[in-house]
């Protein structure tokens, strides 16, 4: 595909940009809330979550059910739970068809709130464990998306100023985060046609 003139590095957020790993969150997420907390959240409680770090939805749960939680049991238990479910997930095809397309011609990072054991098992799992030259989780930096750190932290790794980068996200809080970098943007949920805006 083409991208804009001028962009020296593509970035990709992982889990519902570069993998399909949101079914796997959402029943990771609602088995470890039952079995720690004791919590039922339906499926129609994450609706409109998938971009939140998980500090953030554990935030979320809390005021929505009114409990305080054993947020790092309930962390260790959604990860474990998701990376066992690996090998079913699926990448998203057009995604990584741009990834292999620019792999070897624009350095590229993967930035993803999610945690480096499951970013990296999830790259792994679809074979893409060597084309990226930075992977950037929340454990490297203080503030999650919507905040650019996230993305400006993978340009630094890059060497590549912000604002010749390309992201590719499938979250508002993700396209917040990159706008907020002084980055181009798409869109890559479905029936968005990639929508690019600078």
């Amino acid at each position: 595909m083409d991208i804009p003139a001028g962009t020296e590095a593509l970035i990709f957020d992982c889990d519902g940009t570069l993998v399909d790993t949101l079914p796997l969150y959402l029943k990771a997420w609602q088995a470890a809330l039952q079995e720690v907390a004791g919590i039922d959240a339906d499926a129609d409680w994450f609706r409109g979550r998938g971009g939140y770090s998980e500090q953030m939805l554990l935030s979320a749960v809390e005021k929505s059910f009114g409990v305080t939680v054993d947020r790092k049991a309930v962390i260790a238990e959604t990860r474990r739970r998701v990376r066992e479910t690996l090998t079913d997930v699926r990448c998203n095809v057009p995604v990584i068809t741009i990834v292999r397309e620019w792999a070897g011609r624009l350095p590229l990072a993967v930035a993803s709130s999610g945690s480096r054991e499951v970013v990296e098992a999830s790259l792994a799992a679809i074979g893409l464990s060597d084309v990226f030259s930075a992977v950037v989780t929340i454990e490297d930096v203080e503030h999650p998306k919507p905040a650019p750190d996230i993305y400006l932290l993978a340009a630094r790794k890059l060497d590549v100023s912000a604002g010749r980068c390309v992201v590719f996200e499938d979250s508002d809080e993700g396209l917040k985060a990159a706008r907020a970098a002084g980055m181009t943007t798409m869109d890559v949920r479905p029936c968005s046609s990639f929508h690019v805006s600078a």
